[in-house]
């Protein structure tokens, strides 16, 4: 049987100058963590970036980031290859997307010598489009989809690039049922349908009884309480909770 292929995402986030790229306002923060079959890798690429211009007030007051501090920091034209490199063949998971990947559209658009947009080399997948079709007519920006899916964003002070990415990977997993996650496990460890098989017998014979544990009332209360957490955060979608045939 055929290992199926690992899926590589790419949780992106920017910060800017400013609002519009009409306005030639550019990219300052860029931060990425990466999954593969919906797991964090613990890989990131995170970058500050120097704009060759001023940061507007307004932008300064959401994201902390002063003129000053980027006065040493690269150009965006110095680390676009090892950016592109980090999302090639990547599905990128971006909050609002058209603003982030306009920026950087933006940004590679400025380089003489570059000739790929960022669709050239990854799909892209909107969380914010993702939440208004689950969630219609609620309020659906990263701090609100925080409070539906229990997903902790008590560092959130200010704007980041990487936490706010690390933050949306949680609120992303979460929003598209985790449990896909631990099935994907399972089948990695297990490797194809023979090993598994041959794995599992070879416990039965080697096992003493099996000791059966209970679990008390509080427990069970609590268990109980946890998937209606999860039935109302997927929209009755929680196949714990679904009565048995």
């Amino acid at each position: 049987m055929a290992q199926q292929q690992a899926k590589r995402q790419v949780v992106l986030d920017t910060e800017t100058t400013g609002l519009s790229t009409a306005d030639d306002h550019r990219i300052i923060e860029i931060g990425c963590v990466e999954l593969v079959n919906r797991r964090l890798t613990g890989e990131t690429f995170h970058q500050y970036i120097n704009p060759e211009r001023k940061i507007d007030a307004g932008a300064m007051e959401v994201h902390g980031i002063s003129n000053e501090s980027l006065l040493d920091k690269p150009k965006f034209v110095d680390i676009a290859d090892d950016f592109m490199r980090f999302i090639d063949g990547a599905e990128l998971i971006i909050h609002n997307a058209a603003f982030d990947v306009g920026f950087l559209d933006h940004e590679l658009a400025k380089i003489t010598t570059e000739t790929r947009r960022i669709k050239d080399v990854s799909t892209v997948l909107d969380t914010l489009k993702l939440a208004r079709d689950k969630h219609p007519g609620q309020k659906n920006n990263l701090d609100a989809l925080c409070r539906r899916y229990e997903v902790d964003n008590s560092n959130r002070e200010l704007h980041g690039a990487l936490l706010d990415s690390e933050i949306l990977a949680d609120v992303y997993l979460a929003m598209t049922g985790g449990q896909v996650s631990l099935l994907l496990a399972a089948e990695e460890s297990a490797g194809s349908h023979e090993n598994a098989h041959e794995f599992s017998k070879s416990r039965q014979q080697n096992r003493g009884p099996l000791r059966v544990i209970k679990a008390s009332d509080d427990e069970l209360a609590a268990h109980v309480a946890k998937l209606q957490r999860v039935d109302k955060a997927s929209d009755g979608k929680c196949v714990w909770l679904r009565p048995s045939d």
